[in-house]
Order: C-alpha cells, then sequence, then structure tokens
C-alpha cells in the first residue's frame, strides 16, 4: 500500500512531520518558519506560494498556542486589543508589498537580527519568568510592535522571537508571559497575510491544510512544555534556535 503513494502524497506526508515540529518550536521559541520556508521552496514550490502557504499553516499552529496559553490565564487579549488591530494591520501592509517587490534584500538582514536576538537572549539577565520594571508603556511599545508585524507579513522568519525579546526587554514582562502574549500577536499577524495571501491566489490550499493540522498538534505540546517547564525550558530553546536558524542562513547565503 505505501509503494501506492503518488509523490504528492509522499509530499504532504512529510510536510505534515515537518509542522508538528516547526509548530512545537514556534509556540515555545518562535524561528518554525526557518524551518518550514527552507522545507517548503526545497519542495518546488516558488517563492511567494512558499511564504503563503507557510503563512496556512503557522496561522493554525499560533492560534492553537495562543488559546492554550489563553486557557492557562497568561493571555491579555482585553488590555492588548489596540495592539492586535495595530499589527493585523501591519502584516497587512507587509503581505502587500512582498507580493509586489523581491524579498532577496531581506537574506541579508534577518541572520543581523536573528545575532543579535541570540546574544540578547543569551546576555541579558531579564530573560526569566520574573516581571520587571517596563521601559516603555504600552502605548510607547506600539512602533515596535507595528514594525515588527510590518517584517511578519514581508517575510516573517523570527517574529515570534522578536515579539518575545521586546516584550521581555522593553515592556518587562516575565519570559513565560512575554511568550504567550507574543502568541496573540504572532497569530493575529498570521491571520492578517493569510487574508492577504489569499486575495492574491498565492496558496496551495491541500498541502497548507495538511500542514495547518501539523502545527496545531506541535503548538498545542509546545505550549504545554512552556508553561509547565517555564524559562527554563524556553531561555536555552530560544538561544538554540535563534543560533541553528541563523547558521542555516548564512550557510545558504554563503552557498548561493
Amino acid at each position: 500500500m505505501i509503494e501506492s503513494f503518488t509523490p504528492e502524497t509522499w509530499l504532504i506526508v512529510t510536510m505534515f512531520g515537518v509542522a508538528i515540529l516547526t509548530g512545537f518550536i514556534d509556540s515555545i521559541a518562535g524561528g518554525g518558519g526557518l524551518v518550514m520556508m527552507p522545507a517548503l521552496l526545497a519542495a518546488g514550490l516558488p517563492p511567494h506560494l512558499a511564504i503563503g502557504t507557510n503563512k496556512l499553516q503557522s496561522v493554525f499552529g499560533t492560534s492553537t498556542a495562543c488559546w492554550s496559553y489563553w486557557r492557562g490565564g497568561l493571555v491579555e487579549i482585553r488590555r492588548n486589543l489596540p495592539l492586535v488591530g495595530l499589527v493585523f494591520f501591519g502584516s497587512a501592509i507587509g503581505a502587500i508589498l512582498i507580493q509586489q517587490i523581491s524579498a532577496g534584500v531581506l537574506a541579508y538582514i534577518v541572520p543581523v537580527f536573528l545575532i543579535a536576538l541570540a546574544g540578547y537572549v543569551i546576555f541579558s539577565p531579564r530573560m526569566t519568568d520574573n516581571d520587571a520594571h517596563e521601559r516603555l508603556s504600552r502605548k510607547s511599545y506600539a512602533p515596535v510592535a507595528g514594525t515588527i508585524s510590518l517584517y511578519d507579513g514581508f517575510f516573517g522568519p523570527g517574529t515570534g522571537q522578536f515579539f518575545t525579546a521586546s516584550l521581555v526587554g522593553l515592556r518587562g514582562q516575565g519570559l513565560t508571559r512575554a511568550t504567550a502574549n507574543a502568541k496573540l500577536f504572532n497569530a493575529t499577524t498570521n491571520w492578517a497575510a493569510v487574508i492577504v495571501f489569499t486575495l492574491g491566489g498565492k496558496m496551495v490550499w491541500l498541502l497548507g491544510l495538511a500542514m495547518a493540522a501539523g502545527a496545531m498538534i506541535g503548538g498545542f505540546i509546545g505550549s504545554r512544555f512552556a508553561m509547565r517547564h517555564g524559562a527554563k525550558l524556553i531561555r536555552p530553546l530560544m538561544i538554540v534556535a535563534s543560533l541553528g536558524l541563523t547558521g542555516k542562513i548564512l550557510w545558504d547565503l554563503l552557498a548561493a
């Protein structure tokens, strides 16, 4: 029976498994897109279809993780509604832009972002579950959230890490709570991007929905792990994800 599987079936089964892994990583440390995107491109999808289909699977994973964190009492939806509206709009603008212009320049910028993020996670004493004094108010944080959401709609890998690190460093949130609220923003930016990419016809639905099922499984498991183990799990995984994914991007640049 296995021998009767078509190449398309094997692709769906393989990407379903990859999505479980990336959903798990994304729900805890972010950066799952930097595993999924090369996999989609290696499968032969054109860049815009790869980005759109990745958003489709990612939105289910981030939404599942957000729901799980909300059930755990860590997501502050009502207090963050203005920021939710802002990041939705920012991501939609970014998704429109990426369909008009090349994202090649971002391949040189993203490694710098991720290396800086990894250094911050490694050396900052603030990356714990203890809340600290906020450096920016929720209103003052809006430009930061808007910039991250624009990036997510335009390209996306590392967005969850950027939201988490900025909520810890600028809003003074403990790492687990910051991770939970980052999923609220990341799920919102993903939904905005999915709508725009769908309207633009940049989506492979059967593959994307199969991956979405895997991402939901990984997102649920990962969020439960994070709530159980807190910063002692999230911090090391963020470091490994940041350095590992940065190395992958740099390797691809050198090999190009």
